[in-house]
């Protein structure tokens, strides 16, 4: 839901999500009015113009069902155990930092499973001719001692510039330690390191 203005009677856009929240009746959003388009938009003929036909809501077999949602924390369980066991490259600076990404008020450290990953980031970024040092780290450290190390939330992004094969491990409960984990520290009321 997005704010516009300021002070007690800023605007309130109404949400897409409100609009699947009411399908499914998962609560009761605020109501909203549709502007009066004949009345605040008139055509430069002067004629009223056709109010446009509202799309209708998603069929609710859009959403996934329990054992689809069982299925997909299962393939995601199994791949983060397959990062957890595996080696992966992890791209250092001049002063052997790991190099890393701000996106979304997560730090995300780079790591690729293999040199070609490795050399198709340096592609999309247009760093190609240089040379990239690298480090060769077990997954599990790097979920276990390498994001907390930061000092600031922080996940896993592994092969980026890749195009179907990149995968995030953001920081929450069971992905990293819980002590470094956005979800847990909020849940206790601690602000996220």
């Amino acid at each position: 839901m997005a704010e516009q203005g300021d002070g007690p009677k800023a605007h309130i856009r109404r949400s897409v999500l409100d609009d699947y929240a009411e399908m499914i009746g998962a609560g009761t959003p605020e109501k909203h009015t549709p502007p009066n388009i004949a009345s605040d938009f008139p055509s430069v003929d002067g004629r009223a113009p056709t109010p446009p036909v509202p799309a209708s809501p998603p069929s609710p077999s859009l959403f996934p069902d329990e054992d689809d949602i069982a299925r997909t924390r299962r393939e995601f369980g199994a791949l983060l155990g397959a990062f957890r066991r595996t080696p992966v490259l992890v791209p250092v600076d001049e002063d052997e930092a790991p190099l890393t990404a701000d996106h979304g008020g997560v730090r995300w450290l780079y790591a690729f499973s293999d040199e070609s990953a490795l050399a198709r980031f340096a592609i999309a970024r247009g760093e190609a001719a240089r040379e990239w040092p690298y480090r060769r780290v077990l997954g599990a450290r790097l979920l276990d001692a390498g994001v907390g190390a930061t000092g600031v939330p922080c996940g896993v992004a592994l092969d980026v510039g890749s195009d179907a094969d990149g995968v995030l491990f953001p920081p929450v409960a069971g992905i990293v330690p819980d002590a470094v984990a956005v979800d847990v520290r909020a849940e206790h009321g601690e602000e996220p390191r």
